[in-house]
């Protein structure tokens, strides 16, 4: 389990754009639970639609992702720093399945699928209770910068 402290130590997202409040579970190099709570407060809704306030799919990929940063970095035993970048290379076969609204608990399950070349490729899914709201096959590497 790790507490939004800890995330800050392993993610360099800040608000707005930091999507994972709590991690649940993780399983060193297998497999991380993690926690978004949707609030009525997020920036995106003001337009995401002022009568029917929905999440975008764009930040629900996002907020998948930065679990599955926290899952690699974790498995590599290493923060995030200044000089570190988690970038997405590729999604595939994304599905939405249902929207998510303000007052929803969005649950991030992702596995690690397989790490090759320094490409991390995982199975993931947004849940709401048992209700799978997105799905999709996620790559992502780590990248130096500058």
């Amino acid at each position: 389990m790790m507490d939004i402290h800890q995330i800050l130590k392993k993610l360099p997202h800040r608000y707005p754009i930091l999507l994972v409040d709590r991690v649940l579970e993780i399983e060193k190099g297998k497999r991380i639970k993690a926690l978004k709570n949707v609030t009525i407060n997020e920036p995106f809704f003001t337009g995401h639609f002022p009568h029917r306030p929905v999440m975008p799919g764009v930040l629900m990929l996002e907020a998948l992702a930065q679990a599955a940063a926290i899952l690699s970095f974790d498995a590599v035993d290493a923060d995030s720093d200044d000089t570190t970048v988690y970038y997405f290379v590729g999604i595939d076969g994304a599905r939405f399945k249902r929207p998510v609204e303000p007052g929803d608990q969005l649950i991030l399950d992702v596995t690690i699928d397989r790490v090759k070349s320094g490409i991390f490729k995982f199975k993931a899914r947004a849940l709401v209770g048992e209700e799978v709201a997105v799905e999709a096959d996620l790559m992502c590497t780590m990248r130096k910068v500058s």
